[in-house]
């Protein structure tokens, strides 16, 4: 499935890396492009790294009583105890690796690649990063948790202690009340448990939202981890030769 996205080019000459930031749910590509846009007073874009960010499928989401909304995959509650439904997951897995495969098919390699969200866009962010594609170099999630028992877990259970996993950083507001701070530092251990290594950053004044100091340290990291290439030094020119005296030239009598 090809979803609607909003896509912001490197600003210079070359495109080196990817971010792709999922929104939360109930919301768009738009939505989530005018936000950013509104906390930093400009899109967020990178001379180097070109950042995707789409609109997760219409489909019936049980938390709103089975209306339909942008939500990348379905769940019965959101409660950390609940069970996954992992046939919705698989359905958006299919979607998001198409998205990797066309990156990398345009010369991004996996290890270039960064996923982010908010919320449940975090979330599948985590899914992306540890279960579908741990070759990336890695994940960001603002107020986001994975759920208990999670089949990411279940797959990073199998990964030998000496592979190398993304990077991770969580964001979460102290003041949250729709995902409490407790499920997103619980994620947070439960992934350091499986060898994830990262950052954790409560926010003391956020609420269930997106800060815009949370933004620039996903800049700062993101540049990080996908440094811009250097410009190659020119070749220094050679030291001028000496001036040769001028020989009169010889010629021979007439």
């Amino acid at each position: 499935m090809r979803l609607i996205e909003k896509v912001f080019n490197p600003t210079g000459k070359n495109h080196v890396g990817t971010l792709i930031f999922f929104h939360g749910s109930g919301d768009t590509g738009n939505g989530l492009t005018e936000w950013i846009r509104f906390l930093l007073g400009r899109d967020m874009e990178f001379p180097h790294i070109k950042v995707v960010i789409p609109t997760a499928p219409v489909q019936p989401y049980a938390p709103m009583g089975g209306e339909n909304s942008n939500v990348w995959f379905n769940r019965k509650r959101i409660e950390m105890d609940c069970p996954e439904i992992r046939t919705s997951l698989a359905s958006i897995y299919d979607t998001v690796n198409e998205m990797l495969i066309r990156e990398m098919a345009q010369g991004v390699p996996a290890n270039r690649i960064i996923v982010g969200g908010f919320s449940m866009g975090g979330a599948l962010a985590l899914h992306t990063a540890y279960h579908l594609n741990r070759d990336l170099a890695g994940a960001f999630a603002i107020s986001s948790f994975l759920n208990t028992g999670s089949i990411v877990y279940d797959s990073l259970d199998s990964v030998p202690e000496d592979e190398h996993l993304p990077s991770l950083m969580m964001f979460h507001g102290e003041r949250d009340t729709l995902v409490p701070p407790e499920w997103g530092q619980t994620t947070f251990d439960e992934l350091a448990k499986c060898g994830v290594r990262g950052q954790f950053v409560p926010h003391r004044s956020a609420m269930h939202e997106i800060k815009k100091d949370q933004l620039l340290q996903v800049i700062k990291w993101a540049n990080e981890l996908i440094p811009e290439p250097r410009e190659p030094s020119p070749s220094p020119s050679p030291p001028p030769e000496p001036a040769k005296k001028t020989v009169p030239a010889k010629r021979g009598k007439l």
